[in-house]
């Protein structure tokens, strides 16, 4: 291997994680665990975890998205389909989509990859907020530094 070649990424047992404190809170109810935060391009490999029925959030992404459904059901209210276990979907930049997770779904997992901002918007469109790889790190370093891991556990899915 090349010098200059980052170091791999193995996590044992990523899914399903018996350890519930690997799972950095995100809002109520809703929690990811971290896989890879490639600050050098831009993007983060996570599984969101969505432990509560209804609207998660109305987003867009300014490039695309990877998405595949380990366990649960979700589904956008701007599309007839519904991704479940075992469904990859595509997320092509710029379209605006409300992702919903039906009330029968106790649990939702699904590992994201994610490249660029998924920019946060209201009912009109307009961005109220955003999330990249970097608010994403600087989030999972301060939960696992509250809880005693360090910051220092975060860092070890830095590429």
């Amino acid at each position: 291997m090349p010098a200059e070649a980052q170091r791999e990424i193995w996590l044992p047992k990523a899914w399903p994680s018996a350890d519930e404190q690997v799972w950095v809170p995100q809002s109520p109810g809703v929690s990811f665990r971290p896989l890879c935060f490639h600050v050098s391009q831009g993007y983060y490999v996570n599984l969101l975890r969505v432990k509560k029925a209804g609207v998660l959030s109305r987003h867009r992404h300014v490039c695309p998205v990877h998405g595949y459904v380990l366990k649960g059901s979700w589904k956008y209210l701007e599309h007839e389909w519904v991704a479940q276990e075992g469904d990859y979907v595509f997320e092509p930049p710029g379209e605006t989509h409300t992702l919903v997770v039906p009330e029968e779904v106790e649990e939702m997992v699904t590992m994201f990859h994610v490249t660029g901002a998924l920019l946060y918007c209201d009912p009109h469109g307009e961005v109220t907020g955003y999330e990249d790889v970097f608010t994403k790190l600087e989030k999972a370093k301060a939960y696992y530094e509250k809880i005693g891991l360090g910051e220092e556990y975060a860092l070890q899915f830095v590429r």
